[in-house]
């Protein structure tokens, strides 16, 4: 496989990987104007955008945009995250040219129809509504606000329904504006594709783009705190959060190889102790989370209003305890995890073409797949227990709760069992 990365005049950049006996091809264009660059005022903006985007230009409708693709047996779809915004599309390889055209068109010839903006902000706003009434994914949203208060980072990618009832075409045509820069956006394409072809559509449908001023953010400060929201549930939703590295930092993947040792799997020190010899929940899991600047080991579990006081002084206990007592074996484990997770995931150009997109958005390169496992190879036990024994001591806890939590311990209590 090869992997080519080249940049044009203008600062927009191109990466494809060809994949050798792949017969489809996985491409899209990723825009680094997420949530975290959004004003206050603008809170849902980008998400809104990325809706839009399919709701026509000044080429196709919207049901053209759909039919083009799906006519060729194609897929089409987006995302928002709080860094970037991603309009990336699935096809045969005698297709690539095709959905090409079609993703660049929806990223630069959106015609933001006033009756479409109604339509997609009722379609967004029963999105939100969805939200709301599924709290195993609203209670991560509340986590990230207490985690990072009266931050960009720290606020909802859907935001708040007042704000959505209020954008106007006007308000979208400005972030594109300011946002939609050759330089904030990287077209990456895996599996059966030419670079030199690529490269060719993209100087002829890009090159023209002048730059922008540079992308400020505000640089991000976990904080921590505590919402509990009470509600009659069935199960107590249960979220803890302590800071971790950033994508930039290389102590990131000696705390993704703790997360894994701690909740990643069945054999888990979470999920064995909590689930499997006492009981106390039905899901329990940890990950490591991370942004250009920051991250977030977080902790979900459901359990009962019953047992929510056991479970919470139970986790944090499980925390202090791998800094003492981690093992080599559990550290191997969480390593090969990690390891056999990417390579899996790598099987499929969407995988593919995804992760050369992140990671030139993070490092401005391609890491090579031998330096990354190389680079997960080098956490040792000793890494793992200081990250663990740091983690603690320091205490930067943020908590969210969902559900009849009355009994559940609080923040502060919480803090102090980790650093006593």
């Amino acid at each position: 496989m090869s992997i080519r990365f080249d940049t044009l005049a203008n600062g927009f950049r191109v990466v494809t990987e060809h994949m050798p006996g792949v017969e489809s091809a996985a491409l899209g264009v990723w825009v680094t104007a997420g949530g975290r660059h959004e004003l206050a005022a603008q809170n849902g903006i980008a998400h809104f955008l990325e809706h839009m985007a399919f709701k026509g230009t000044k080429r196709r409708s919207a049901l053209q945009i759909a039919e083009e693709i799906e006519d060729v047996g194609g897929y089409l779809n987006a995302y928002t995250s709080r860094e970037v915004t991603a309009y990336y599309a699935r096809v045969l390889k005698e297709d690539v040219p095709l959905a090409f055209d079609v993703i660049s068109d929806i990223v630069l010839n959106p015609v933001f129809d006033a009756r479409e903006i109604e339509v997609e902000r009722g379609v967004i706003l029963q999105e939100i509504g969805q939200a709301l009434d599924t709290p195993d994914d609203v209670i991560f949203d509340w986590l990230q606000e207490v985690a990072y208060p009266d931050q960009p980072i720290g606020r909802t990618i859907l935001g708040p329904s007042e704000r959505v009832r209020a954008f106007d075409r006007e308000d979208l045509a400005a972030f594109v504006a300011r946002h939609y820069r050759p330089e904030r956006m990287i077209l990456s394409a895996a599996g059966a594709v030419d670079h030199d072809q690529i490269m060719r559509l993209a100087e002829e449908t890009f090159g023209h783009l002048e730059r922008g001023s540079e992308a400020l953010i505000e640089p991000a400060g976990f904080i921590g705190g505590e919402r509990r929201e009470m509600k009659t549930l069935e199960q107590v939703h249960f979220t803890l959060g302590l800071e971790g590295p950033g994508y930039g930092d290389a102590a990131i993947y000696t705390a993704q190889t703790f997360a894994g040792a701690l909740g990643g799997g069945m054999s888990s020190r979470l999920f064995q102790e909590l689930r499997e010899k006492r009981g106390l929940c039905y899901t329990i899991f940890a990950q490591a989370g991370a942004y250009s600047d920051t991250g977030m080991l977080t902790i979900y579990a459901g359990t009962s209003p019953g047992e929510i006081a056991a479970l919470a002084r139970l986790t944090v206990d499980e925390i202090k305890r791998a800094a003492d007592d981690m093992t080599a074996v559990e550290v191997d484990r969480a390593r090969a995890q990690m390891k056999a997770g990417m390579l899996m995931g790598l099987e499929s150009a969407s995988s593919r073409a995804e992760r050369l997109a992140r990671q030139v958005s993070i490092w401005n390169r391609v890491i090579p797949l031998e330096e990354t496992v190389e680079r997960i190879d080098a956490v040792d036990l000793a890494a793992v227990r200081d990250f663990a024994g740091r983690t603690a001591g320091e205490a930067r806890v943020a908590l969210a709760l969902y559900g009849l939590a009355e009994t559940a311990p609080g923040y502060e209590e919480l803090r102090e069992r980790l650093v006593a």
